[in-house]
């Protein structure tokens, strides 16, 4: 699996879109997830497409409650400032290339 540039807290990019994941460390889940974003973003090489920003919900409420994320794990894209998807617990690296398709090479 190849290493993705991640950040702890969204910063506004004009540049590329953010993939926001909203996790817990003590999910099993969210880590199987995070390694199908992996897979996904791979598949076909778009790495730079976003940039990854992983936040912890425990570490930062106010951040998961601002999105509406309820339960985790849940993936953001942010683009220009603006939510434009949500995908809650994904079931597999399909979903979510399937989910992100307008965005992917």
């Amino acid at each position: 699996m190849a290493a993705v540039p991640r950040r702890d807290l969204p910063v506004e990019s004009n540049e590329r879109p953010q993939l926001v994941f909203f996790y817990s460390a003590r999910s099993g889940r969210c880590r199987r997830v995070e390694g199908f974003i992996a897979q996904a973003l791979q598949r076909r090489r778009n790495h730079d497409t976003f940039e990854l920003v992983r936040v912890s919900v425990e570490s930062h409420p106010q951040l998961a409650e601002k999105f509406h994320v309820d339960q985790v794990p849940t993936i953001c894209v942010v683009e220009g400032r603006k939510l434009r998807l949500s995908i809650v617990s994904p079931r597999g690296c399909r979903e979510i290339e399937h989910q992100l398709e307008p965005w992917l090479r």
